[in-house]
């Protein structure tokens, strides 16, 4: 299964989830979060299991 983290920028420093996702999951997130004011630059990286 290949799993996934979201990184971010929020007020000028970069952020990424401190979790893996499956990659439904990791969108939701990434919806989620590019809601949020002052957040830019939502990504899903792909990630090796255990990373």
């Amino acid at each position: 299964m290949q799993n996934y983290r979201v990184t971010w920028v929020q007020d000028g420093r970069e952020k990424r989830s401190g979790v893996s996702y499956d990659q439904p999951s990791a969108e939701s997130r990434k919806a989620r979060l590019e809601q949020e004011d002052g957040v830019t630059d939502v990504r899903i990286v792909p990630v090796k299991p255990g990373e």
